[in-house]
């Protein structure tokens, strides 16, 4: 178990917990009471923390599209979803399905708006008082609550995961308050209906997609009555509204049948909420985090106040941590059993969304999934890799497709499409070998859909980026299973797809052909952004390799690792992007400021580039990232602060959240800088503008980088606390190797930590300040170590 929290007795210091267990006698009911104590203050402590876990907000948020985007609040069980905006008279809950999508494997098609629940209240429009809405992101659950005539009325909503619908529950404090009508509305031409006291959508989009949705109300007291398509309600006291929605896109059977039987399964409220806080507390209790205590005058802001005041003052360490458990909320919500989260999590209100709301390679997808491992949620992987698998067979048939053309009648190849700003033209993809034959394996564009369709430009080495992935998932869980079966396969077919494209130069050195530094500069050969990723993957390809007893594609694996051209610093100490520095009056200079820096992709999530082992290269590194500055897009700002975490500089990796954290725009770039308008709107949802979800998922992996990083085969605590984090404490982070790790720290140190080897063969090696110590951990074990050391 983890260290008891401040202000709960522990009898146990600074030894493996698990080596004081004994055989029971006359002491055993001592040792029991005294487990129960500790597991009891832990508790009461934990729903302490998960009090403080509230967005909450003094009015309701607009019925707009900016309303949408900027102040409604998310609920989601990773299938469904739904934003919520609070209004009286008349609300609207919009809903989601993730994979309600146009397009097909030729088009790229959008993901879609589903439909809405529209409440419409008879004699609310007068005054209200005391008004709150909210979202307790540790209890997953929507809270609305207002005094109108003298009758204090609650709502709450909540997306549940193991009945698979969402809820809307509506109460008063006073008997038959509630008089109006519900009505179910769709976004496609679905056919409506009404019948008892349930509302119905069946509907088809133009792609053959197959949906539906139902909505069941439960009244106490009252009655309810079908008008039309709508039900009308009248004297009731309480309301449940039970919705179910879904497609043909798994099984491609019409989807009305389950989503009826989903409707009618749902339990009664009470129970349904239990069950519900049961599942998402199971995940998203696994972590708690405390930066330190905020000023009351803080605390007592609604959200939106408090981020304005966060803005100009900074100082609010309680808002720091929301921020990052509100990330980690937003992954339970967005990514359990279904697709993996999209640009926009699986929230989206637009019949033409942002960047169509899909799948880009490089770098946003691979964001949005940071955060699983290492904050102890790698079930929210499980999404994004199996539409990796899935989609596998039809990114293979488009380059052996290509390769086949280009043998046939190279004439027939179709000029590639150009960037968004015509920048340069890429030239034509054959995808054959020096020898002039197809290679092997599988690449992807930058833009994809669930459906198989590619767009935009090719990422080649999108491929093993996302291989990176599965290897994770293996490095955190020590799941040999997983490895073997799941990620040996994709790791394997990535190695031989660059085994046949790689490109020999005259000195040996290998180089990717045609890269493109996203999302600017010329295409050319061994471009940074290729080599640092192809470096990873053949590193992970000879580690998954040796533990699989491949010895012959291990060695491979290292020799290709080895021959590939590696960083280089420029002429004013840079990190090289493209192979030779350019001569060019922004590229390659101080001067540019673009938003992707993907040229350290080697110094985060790669680790090839450290401080601790390559110092000159990680000098480089900090240059780079002085010259192209903080302000950038939120995707942009969040990958940065993991930069400055993994070059151990917490003063400035909090800096740069605090420009995150902030009102979008707020902070100012330097005169000739991109684009400054990134940050974080009053729903705490982040913007590039416009919002897209990565960046909330990147700043919660950099808060935990900042706290715990096991990179480099060590478990190093707190290598880059701020100053700002002096006291705190975090529990249930994630370290490669298997390990579950809690830190507690007072004046910038550490004074405790518990280590549990959960998986895997056990050992551990831990890193404080200077310091190594081997912790020699059995499987299952654990150990707990009190700072200073003697």
């Amino acid at each position: 178990m983890s260290s008891p929290p401040t202000g709960c007795a522990s009898t146990i210091k600074g030894a493996p917990l698990v080596a004081r267990q004994s055989r029971c006698h006359g002491g055993c009911s001592i040792r029991r009471l005294l487990r129960v104590a500790v597991l009891l203050c832990g508790a009461v402590m934990l729903n302490a923390s998960a009090a403080e876990q509230v967005l909450h907000y003094a009015s309701p948020a607009p019925d707009t599209p900016q309303g949408w985007e900027q102040q409604a609040l998310p609920i989601g069980n990773g299938r469904l979803g739904a934003m919520l905006f609070g209004q009286v008279a008349r609300d609207r809950l919009q809903f989601n399905d993730i994979t309600l999508w146009t397009g097909d494997r030729h088009t790229m098609g959008a993901f879609q708006p589903f439909g809405d629940v529209v409440l419409t209240l008879d004699g609310a429009d007068a005054p209200v008082s005391a008004y709150r809405r909210e979202l307790d992101i540790a209890r997953a659950v929507n809270r609305l609550n207002y005094t109108q005539h003298g009758v204090r009325f609650t709502r709450e909503a909540l997306a549940s995961h193991p009945a698979q619908v969402i809820a809307w529950r509506l109460t008063a404090d006073r008997p038959g308050r509630y008089h109006g009508r519900i009505a179910l509305t769709d976004r496609h031409g679905a056919a409506l209906s009404a019948a008892n006291n349930t509302l119905t959508a069946v509907g088809a989009l133009p792609n053959g997609m197959a949906y539906a949705s139902q909505l069941r109300v439960v009244h106490e007291g009252g009655s309810v009555s079908v008008d039309g398509n709508t039900l009308r309600f009248n004297g009731v006291n309480a309301l449940t509204l039970i919705l179910g929605a879904g497609t043909s896109f798994a099984d491609g059977q019409p989807p009305l049948p389950r989503v009826q039987r989903q409707v009618a399964a749902a339990p009664r409220w009470a129970p349904l909420r239990a069950a519900h806080e049961r599942d998402v507390g199971a995940l998203l209790g696994r972590v708690t985090l405390d930066l330190g205590t905020s000023p009351p005058e803080r605390r007592a802001l609604s959200t939106d106040a408090r981020l304005a005041a966060y803005t100009q003052h900074g100082n609010d360490p309680e808002l720091e941590a929301l921020y990052f458990q509100f990330g980690r909320y937003l992954l339970v919500s967005s990514s359990r059993d279904s697709l993996p989260a999209n640009l926009q999590g699986l929230w989206n209100d637009h019949l033409q969304p942002p960047w169509n709301s899909d799948y880009h390679s490089n770098i946003n997808l691979q964001m949005n999934y940071w955060p699983a491992e290492v904050t102890h949620l790698a079930e929210t992987a499980r999404p994004f890799h199996r539409f990796v698998q899935r989609l596998i067979p039809a990114w293979r048939q488009a380059v052996s497709e290509r390769a086949a053309l280009a043998l046939k009648d190279p004439a027939a190849l179709p000029p590639e499409t150009p960037p968004w700003d015509n920048s340069v033209q890429p030239p034509q993809e054959t995808f054959l070998t020096a020898a002039g034959t197809p290679v092997r394996g599988w690449a992807l564009r930058t833009e994809t859909n669930p459906f198989g369709h590619q767009g935009y430009l090719w990422n080649m080495t999108g491929n093993a980026w996302y291989a990176r992935h599965f290897w994770e998932h293996y490095a955190f869980t020590q799941d040999r299973t997983f490895l073997r079966a799941v990620a040996w396969p994709v790791l394997r077919e990535v190695g031989e797809f660059w085994e046949d494209r790689l490109k020999t130069l005259p000195d040996g050195r290998l180089v990717a052909p045609n890269g493109w530094s996203p999302e600017h500069g010329p295409i050319q050969d061994g471009v940074a952004y290729d080599q640092q990723i192809l470096w990873d993957h053949f590193d992970n390809l000879a580690q998954a390799a040796e533990l699989l007893g491949e010895h012959a594609a291990r060695d491979r694996a290292v020799a290709i690792r080895d021959r590939l051209a590696g960083p280089r610093v420029g002429s004013w100490g840079q990190l090289l992007e493209w192979m030779e520095e350019l001569k060019d009056p922004v590229l390659d200079t101080p001067r540019d400021t673009h938003r992707h820096v993907s040229h350290l992709y080697a110094l985060y999530p790669g680790r090839q580039i450290s401080p601790t082992r390559t110092p000159a290269l990680a000098a480089a590194a900090r240059t780079t990232l002085t010259a192209r500055g903080d302000v950038s897009t939120g995707w942009s700002m969040a990958w940065k602060i993991a930069f400055w975490a993994r070059l151990h500089d917490g003063n400035h990796a909090h800096e740069l959240l605090r420009g995150l954290l902030a009102q979008p725009g707020a902070r100012k770039a330097r005169e000739g800088a991109e684009v400054h308008q990134g940050g974080t709107y009053p729903n705490l949802l982040d913007t590039h503008p416009p919002f897209q979800i990565d960046g909330n998922f990147g700043a919660t992996a950099a808060i935990a980088e900042m706290l715990l990083q096991s990179h480099e085969g060590v478990i190093a605590l707190l290598p880059a606390l701020p100053a700002a984090w002096g006291q705190g404490s975090v529990r249930g982070l994630r370290a490669r190797g298997g390990f579950v790790v809690d830190i507690a720290w007072a004046q910038g140190r550490v004074t405790r930590t518990t280590v549990r080897a959960v998986a895997g063969a056990g050992g551990g090696r831990l890193r404080v300040g200077e310091r190594v110590i081997e912790l020699q951990l059995r499987p299952g074990q654990t150990r707990t170590l009190e700072f200073p050391l003697p």
